[in-house]
């Protein structure tokens, strides 16, 4: 279906970006044909590097004319292999779009670049008093555009949101090569299909991100957190609901069991406080008022010794809420270090989490294998590590699949989805048809024929 990358096509693209972007030695290939899911690996052919969106649309205009895929990249912390370059062709680095053009201190609105780590930009709109919520594990290295494209959320999610409900509009090149501008910077705008909300979240597969215009809120000044330790994973999961019945949004809650701890603990050398209990909450409030902090922080352990807790730790210091905070970031990379994995991404209403957690414990002892569960519980996405472990290599090969499928299934009974936050992309889209109808899923495959009539953007991602 696709040309191979020839030197044709390497001087063409020189002639775009200039030679000294245009990459294709064995190591730059290597580095290219990996992100943070699992164990895949597919070297593009070339890596290019543009700086402006017109470079972009050249390098569409000749993929087009020589029908070669384009595959984009940001930071490579990706989880499901959404970008990686599963046909060869070229790797279209977004690295040199690494600007924060404005920040906008009045309109509390900045303009940035796809390519600006995560992090980075939020330490920046904060030193003005600004904040911009979504919060993913990896936010010390995944760009922004990586961001946009998977729709990341992370701990906050619960009170704040998710990344599209930040994006005010967007610079984009369609994979014709057409650029294109959608939404504004107004914070209403039904002008129009909500062609920017269509975009974020379509994991790069039918437009290229050059510019976002992201809406910001004030940032909180104050912060504490609770890390309550139970006996059980039921009692840990059942509390939650009934934080939010009391009409109390903490800026997170998150679900860690002991495992995830564990792991935790040794790779960081470090011990955590009640890391023995079967399950942990962490929980953050944060706000302007410390009173009012003070009485959410009374009403949520109220709350929590409904459930038989072991013990209650409060953070209120700053150094004292970041080693908790920690201990959360560091867990996804723990937990992965310990065996061959699998990671999924299930979503279900929070009320719904302990039959969740519950049902994956039940199928995953089915088949002797082992699961680690942790993530945002607040908004009911519990990341799901499946574990090789001690697992021998056939019954691993021959259980796997089924597992899944099973776990996937019973999200889906559960009012749940596949995927919260880390997207289908590549590893996940044998799995799409249990949570999506055919009917919708050729819904699908038609909007991005339109965007993308040779199907040369990010294919063999989602469908």
């Amino acid at each position: 279906m696709y040309n191979k990358v020839t030197p044709e096509i390497l001087e063409e693209l020189a002639a775009v970006v200039g030679s000294e972007y245009v990459l294709y030695d064995i190591e730059t290939l290597h580095l290219h044909s990996e992100d943070e899911t699992e164990d895949l690996n597919f070297p593009p052919e070339v890596v290019v590097k543009p700086a402006t969106a017109e470079e972009i649309s050249a390098i569409f205009k000749i993929a087009n004319e020589h029908k070669v895929p384009v595959t984009p990249r940001g930071g490579g912390t990706g989880l499901s292999g959404g970008a990686l370059a599963v046909h060869g062709g070229i790797c279209l680095s977004m690295a040199r779009f690494n600007k924060i053009i404005e920040i906008d201190e009045k309109n509390f609105q900045a303009i940035v670049q796809p390519g600006v780590i995560t992090q980075v930009f939020q330490e920046e709109v904060e030193k003005l008093g600004l904040f911009y919520p979504p919060d993913p594990a990896s936010r010390g290295s995944c760009h922004l555009g990586g961001n946009l494209a998977e729709c990341s959320g992370g701990p906050r999610a619960v009170k704040y949101g998710v990344t599209k409900d930040y994006v005010l509009g967007l610079e984009a090149v369609l994979p014709t090569g057409e650029i294109i501008n959608t939404g504004g910077r107004v914070l209403k705008n039904v002008t129009g299909y909500n062609l920017t909300q269509l975009i974020v979240g379509s994991e790069g597969t039918l437009a290229v991100i050059t510019k976002i215009n992201f809406r910001l809120i004030p940032l909180p000044r104050f912060k504490k957190v609770i890390l309550a330790a139970f006996g059980t994973l039921e009692d840990a999961t059942d509390a939650v609901a009934k934080i939010f019945q009391k009409g109390i949004t903490p800026s997170a809650i998150e679900f860690m069991e002991r495992a995830a701890v564990k792991a935790a603990e040794e790779r960081q050398n470090k011990k955590f406080p009640n890391s023995e209990a079967e399950a942990q909450l962490f929980i953050e409030v944060d706000g302007n008022y410390p009173e009012q902090l003070d009485r959410d922080i009374e009403l949520i352990a109220e709350v929590v010794e409904e459930f038989n807790p072991l013990d209650m730790v409060l953070a209120e210091d700053e150094q004292k809420v970041q080693d908790v905070w920690s201990l959360r970031r560091g867990i996804g990379e723990a937990v992965k270090s310990i065996s061959p994995y699998k990671e999924e991404d299930t979503v279900v209403p929070r009320a719904n989490m302990t039959k969740l957690i519950r049902g994956v414990k039940e199928i995953s002892a089915k088949y002797g294998i082992t699961t680690i569960c942790y993530g945002h519980s607040g908004d009911g996405n519990i990341h799901v590590n499946i574990l090789k472990d001690k697992l021998d290599e056939k019954s691993w090969e021959e259980n796997l699949d089924t597992a899944i499928r099973e776990i996937f299934e019973l999200t889906v009974s559960l009012d749940g989805m596949i995927s919260g936050e880390h997207g289908i992309g590549y590893s996940q889209k044998a799995y799409l048809p249990i949570a999506i109808s055919e009917a919708e899923l050729e819904l699908m495959r038609k909007i991005k024929g339109v965007f993308d009539p040779n199907n040369i953007l990010n294919p063999g991602k989602i469908f």
